[in-house]
């Protein structure tokens, strides 16, 4: 395991390729290596699916000649002084770049806190195993599941080792462990498939199997025999936290730097405007102790700050990595994120602020609506703001969840939903982007 922590040979071999890379005649460079390291078990009706292991050490330089830069990847054992020639040969015929840059000096992290992403405990394929056992038994232990699609466990590690030509040198590595379940309920045409998992940096904070297992199938019972309900046009519609989180997804992908930058967000120019109802807020944080998308440092070596991204319903801040930023005259706020050879904004510990009222409190209010626990396909337009999805759930009569719902589409524009957004308290943080349960009222839905 201290092998793998350590970090100090790969710091050296990136601070080589850096010098070959400048000897070569790169005014600047910078090179990273991505390391991952995972274990996972999948198991099916009682007996082991599958077994994976894998680890990798992914290097990657990039260098600058004046205004061209181009960008080279290898795996461990390659020839430091032929990457580095062939990155800068490559980069003297790649057009020029007007953005693309280091990020400034004086932006560089100069220290940063320990924020405790990594934990150390060994984790067995024996383990993993019994764990992906315990949580399929339990979820078949639920009267109405007649079948799994399956149960897996998984332990894993990876990190960040990064070095440029103005001076930054630093790595961290984060952990990661999980516990999933799929079952299906009911029989023939009539079967519904339902899931629970958990995701978290420290393996005894994981929620234990049998309760995941317990939870999916009771999940997957109560979606048995659903119906479809009537087209409405002022429909209130109540999100579940798992497919909140993804809505907020939505917000973020509207307020990325490169998306308004290639004027492909409906957001684009609402910069200091209202974009959510007032008391709203949207927060991001890369520095939270054990947060789940914490990070010291960026891909370029910046280190960021809590932002409100979305004040009291009013935009403040794109996400931002150095080019981006140039390229919309603003200086880069630290999501930067390496991928492959590209640099690109991205949240990191990213939430939709709670409101006050418990989310029984919310349905209650709503009277008659629609509780959706699942979205299905890709409907929406960035661009435009257009929202059409198929969704499942719960139809919700006098302010209480009755019967299942399958085979309706909900539909409106994402600049509507925001505005009409109204939050229950009830967030977990334990996911990178979090988000309590919402309801949005006034929306479209496609029934029978």
């Amino acid at each position: 395991m201290s092998s793998e922590i350590d970090s100090s040979t790969l710091l050296s071999r990136a601070s080589q390729l850096i010098d070959l890379a400048r000897k070569a005649g790169a005014d600047a460079a910078d090179a990273v290596v991505v390391r991952s390291r995972s274990q996972s078990v999948s198991v099916r009706l009682g007996k082991v699916e599958g077994t994976e292991s894998s680890e990798s050490d992914d290097f990657s330089l990039r260098v600058f000649i004046g205004k061209r830069v181009a960008s080279v990847s290898a795996n461990p054992g390659f020839d430091l002084r032929a990457l580095a020639e062939r990155a800068v040969a490559m980069a003297k015929v790649s057009p020029e770049d007007p953005f693309a840059c280091l990020a400034d000096e004086a932006s560089l992290a100069k220290s940063y806190p320990d924020l405790q992403l990594l934990d150390t405990t060994e984790v067995s394929s024996e383990m993993l195993r019994e764990a992906g056992l315990a949580a399929e038994a339990a979820a078949l232990a639920v009267k109405g599941v007649t079948n799994s699609s399956g149960a897996g466990a998984s332990a894993g590690m990876g990190g960040l080792v990064l070095a440029t030509s103005h001076g930054f040198e630093g790595s961290y590595m984060a952990s990661r462990f999980g516990h999933s379940v799929s079952v299906i309920a009911g029989e023939g045409t009539g079967m519904e498939r339902d899931y629970d998992f958990d995701s978290r940096l420290y393996y005894a904070e994981l929620d234990d199997p049998a309760e995941i297992g317990r939870r999916a199938g009771e999940r997957v019972v109560k979606r048995i025999n659903p119906r479809q309900v009537p087209t409405g046009k002022d429909v209130t519609v109540i999100f579940d936290p798992r497919v909140a989180r993804g809505f907020v997804g939505h917000i973020a992908g509207a307020i990325n730097g490169a998306a308004v930058a290639r004027k492909s967000s409906f957001l684009r120019d609402r910069m200091g405007q209202q974009v959510l109802k007032s008391g709203l807020s949207i927060t991001d944080d890369p520095l939270i102790v054990r947060g789940p998308s914490s990070r010291p440092f960026d891909g370029e070596g910046v280190s960021g700050e809590r932002l409100v991204m979305i004040e009291d319903g009013v935009l403040k801040h794109w996400f931002l990595s150095t080019s981006t930023a140039r390229e919309l005259g603003l200086q880069t706020n630290g999501r930067g994120v390496r991928g492959g050879t590209a640099v690109s904004p991205s949240s990191t510990n990213l939430a939709l602020e709670p409101g006050d009222i418990t989310p029984e409190e919310l349905i209650l209010s709503v009277g008659n609506g629609f509780y959706v626990t699942e979205l299905i396909g890709h409907g929406v337009n960035m661009i435009t703001g257009e929202y059409s999805r198929g969704a499942t759930g719960f139809w919700i009569e006098n302010g209480e969840l009755t019967f299942p719902v399958s085979e309706v589409t909900i539909a409106s524009n994402l600049k509507d939903m925001f505005m009409r957004l109204t939050p229950a308290n009830d967030i977990d943080r334990k996911f990178g982007v979090a988000a309590p349960t919402f309801a949005i009222e006034g929306m479209t839905l496609a029934g029978r």
